[in-house]
């Protein structure tokens, strides 16, 4: 018998594998291929979460920047509300936040003296009074506060500017929460000799729709004043205690100061 043939027989010559044999093994490789393309991608996900914890973002990242150049939606109605009600913003009120809203909120902030940068963030949202803060600050004053605080807005400073008023009716807001003054508006205001409109015929009329904005202005938090508890009108005041007051600003006709 040939030598070859022999060795057949004895079985020393391996057999063909059958087409189930190939397919079996062709599947285990797949299966072992996908369990190790899955043990890496945890341990590189593992890896990318890690590193995010180990360097946090830095401060400029961080910052709580709310509507800017191209935000939108309802915050961003508001602002542009707002600004159209005291006269900065012409365009429509449809919540998106283009160049011409940009351009009203640098207008306002330069007129507030507060960082012109264009973008509505918490301190240009509060001295529009459409914060969550000047909400609630809100509450601490009766719907007659706001009544005789346009009141005295109305016969305080009429024929100013509209930020003109909203800062006379600061002023009497940064008196109630100073230890010097009276802790409540109407106190404040008739306080003897505090404002000199309670005495004369100005104190008989009555506030328009201005002068009550204004009120609710400065009770929302908007204070152009920049913390005054004194004002006056260099024309007419001869005092030498309010003129020698520190000045803060000069708005229309009336001085503040400390």
């Amino acid at each position: 018998m040939h030598k070859d043939a022999e060795i057949a027989l004895k079985g020393g010559a391996r057999r063909p594998e059958t087409a189930s044999q190939t397919g079996s093994a062709s599947v285990t490789m797949t299966k072992s291929k996908f369990r190790f393309f899955f043990r890496n991608l945890a341990v590189i996900m593992a890896v990318f979460s890690l590193l995010s914890f180990t360097f946090p973002q830095s401060e400029s990242d961080s910052v709580d920047v709310l509507s800017k150049l191209g935000s939108r939606g309802q915050e961003v109605r508001q602002v542009q509300q707002k600004l159209k009600s005291l006269g900065y913003y012409k365009g429509s009120v449809d919540g998106i936040y283009g160049v011409q809203t940009k351009t009203a909120v640098q207008k306002f902030q330069k007129n507030c003296g507060i960082t012109v940068d264009g973008i509505a963030g918490p301190k240009t949202l509060k001295y529009l009074g459409i914060t969550s803060t000047s909400s609630s600050s809100g509450g601490k004053y009766s719907s007659n506060d706001v009544t005789l605080l346009a009141k005295l807005i109305a016969a305080e400073a009429r024929g100013e500017s509209y930020t003109g008023q909203v800062a006379v009716g600061a002023v009497v807001l940064n008196r109630v929460k100073h230890s010097s003054f009276p802790d409540t508006v109407s106190g404040v205001i008739y306080q003897n000799g505090a404002f000199s409109a309670v005495n004369d015929k100005n104190w008989g009329v009555a506030p328009n729709e201005t002068s009550r904005k204004a009120a609710q202005d400065c009770i929302n938090g908007w204070d152009p004043s920049g913390g005054a508890i004194y004002y006056y009108n260099p024309k007419k005041t001869s005092n030498s205690f309010m003129l020698s007051r520190p000045v803060i600003k000069t708005i229309g006709n009336h001085v503040f100061c400390k």
